[in-house]
């Protein structure tokens, strides 16, 4: 691990005038002497130990004002400040009363010690889990190499779904949720200006950029994440699968929320996590479910038609069925 100064910001002006003062985009995108954040911290210092990340400053965020609350009304919905760990997300009232799945998804997170850390900004930003990309030995494509190892290597746990040049996953299973709600990323840069960012469009798919997972640029901090409040009537359901029954990472998550009239499904969003490089909605199986009441049929039609485009890998073809099935228990445990 580098030598490295460190920064207690006061506000999260300071904070952005700090970072924008030591290091431009350019040198963050290559890893070198940047001024990076560091709010938990959990993935921040795995990249520092594996010679991935080598900040010349890190500025401690964590204990910025004003980003540790969650507050939810019936006007304006949910509001989590991106300080806010997965833990305290898990045990929420209002996340459990209003928002299951995302309330799951946090409680499934990694283990207890770490979703005592984690906070839900840090989670959104972390790198993905590819052991190749995480391998200082292995110049990949996510690296700005000409190669994805894992497409002809040990890619069991790797991307079924949009993946052409990379086949990595992305880390975050709270994003599965978070997509399934139609939750809106609010950014703000140093030059004071706020943006709102659907979580679809916060991702970076590798095909548009390899080097980069997110649009978040080095001057740029999450402040806090937003829900709309859900439509009467509305039901979820959020379902992992890790390699072993203990605390592991996914290799596959789904989240689904339903707008129900009676048992007819008036709308459907069908979150899937694990199946490609950032996580995605199947619009086709949602289509599938709305305007139709929900059966085992109906359900087990829309699982099918959201793996209607895979392409497993010669180690992932489990996948396939793995999320057929999870679809299909997800849907129908929601209604």
């Amino acid at each position: 691990m580098n030598n490295f100064s460190w920064y207690n910001a006061k506000s999260i002006e300071d904070a952005l005038t700090q970072v924008n003062s030591t290091a431009s985009y350019e040198i963050y995108r290559q890893s070198e002497e940047a001024a990076v954040f560091k709010a938990g911290g959990t993935d921040l210092l795995d990249l520092m130990k594996e010679g991935l990340l080598k900040p010349k400053t890190i500025i401690n965020i964590r204990e910025l004002p004003g980003l540790d609350r969650i507050e939810y009304s019936n006007n304006d919905g949910l509001r989590v400040g991106a300080n806010v760990t997965l833990a305290e997300m898990a045990i929420n009232k209002d996340l459990n009363n209003h928002y299951g799945a995302l309330a799951t998804a946090a409680g499934e997170a990694a283990t207890p010690q770490l979703r005592n850390m984690a906070t839900i900004g840090g989670n959104l930003v972390q790198r993905t889990r590819c052991w190749y990309f995480r391998s200082y030995d292995h110049p990949c494509f996510r690296k700005g190499g000409d190669r994805c190892f894992a497409k002809n290597g040990e890619n069991e746990n790797h991307a079924i779904l949009n993946n052409g040049s990379c086949v990595s996953v992305h880390a975050s299973s709270v994003a599965t949720a978070l997509l399934a709600y139609d939750a809106l990323v609010v950014i703000v840069n140093s030059r004071k200006e706020t943006k709102e960012v659907p979580i679809g469009d916060f991702f970076v798919a590798p095909g548009e950029d390899p080097l980069r997972e997110t649009i978040l640029e080095a001057d740029e901090i999450i402040t806090h994440i937003r829900l709309a409040k859900p439509a009467n009537g509305t039901r979820s359901f959020y379902i992992k699968q890790g390699a072993r029954e203990s605390h592991d990472w996914s290799i596959a998550d789904v989240a689904v929320v339903l707008e129900m009239n009676g048992k007819t499904c008036q709308r459907a969003a069908i979150a899937l996590g694990s199946a490609s490089p950032v996580p995605v909605r199947s619009m086709r199986a949602e289509g599938a479910l709305a305007g139709n009441i929900i059966t085992q049929q109906t359900a087990l039609q829309a699982a099918n038609l959201a793996m209607e485009r895979a392409r497993p890998l010669a180690k992932n073809g489990y996948k396939v069925p793995l999320f057929i099935n999870l679809i299909q228990q997800a849907i129908l445990a929601a209604t």
